[in-house]
């Protein structure tokens, strides 16, 4: 098995500042109150050295994945709640900022990691059917990335216009996305 690579201890700093950083951005979006916000989504934000074999991909920064919780002493089936899981790929978006040198990790995970927010928010809500076709979710990503960049293109964030300009192309009408 090859050895991938992991975010280091600063990195990690770094890191839980992105998901702080990017859930206050991301609820003050949506307009919505720290106790909406936790009421709203069920999720966590996982870095490769806690993820699972099959949580572990190679195109992607992160990926989104479903999981079914349970709420304490019960057995009920009308006590579930989905519960989502951000899967940071460590190895790829390490990778990618050794192949950009414009792009700083800092902004560069706000926005990945504001991103997945924004489509746990949108699941959670029934904004998007996460089971969706290939067509719907290639729409949708787009429509996210939107989302995101609305969120993110007035933050003062030292690299950000560089990571705005870096998903340009995917805030473009799904069948131009088929020409990159």
């Amino acid at each position: 098995m090859e050895k991938l690579n992991k975010f280091n201890t600063d990195q990690i700093d770094i890191i839980n500042n992105c998901v702080a950083m990017a859930e206050e951005l991301v609820s003050n979006f949506y307009k919505m109150s720290a106790s909406q916000w936790s009421d709203a989504c069920a999720y966590d934000i996982r870095t490769l050295v806690d993820l699972s074999p099959e949580e572990i991909v190679h195109g992607p920064f992160a990926q989104v994945i479903r999981y079914t919780g349970w709420r304490k002493n019960s057995s009920l089936g009308s006590s579930t709640y989905d519960f989502y899981k951000i899967c940071l790929q460590d190895h790829v978006i390490l990778s990618a900022i050794k192949d950009s040198p414009d792009i700083e990790l800092f902004p560069f995970t706000l926005y990945i990691v504001a991103h997945e927010l924004i489509h746990i928010l949108r699941f959670s809500k029934f904004l998007q059917n996460f089971e969706a076709s290939h067509e719907e979710m290639m729409a949708e990503e787009a429509h996210v990335h939107e989302i995101t960049h609305e969120t993110l293109k007035s933050v003062n964030v030292f690299g950000m216009e560089n990571v705005l300009k870096f998903y340009e192309k995917w805030r473009k009408p799904i069948d131009d996305l088929r020409k990159f």
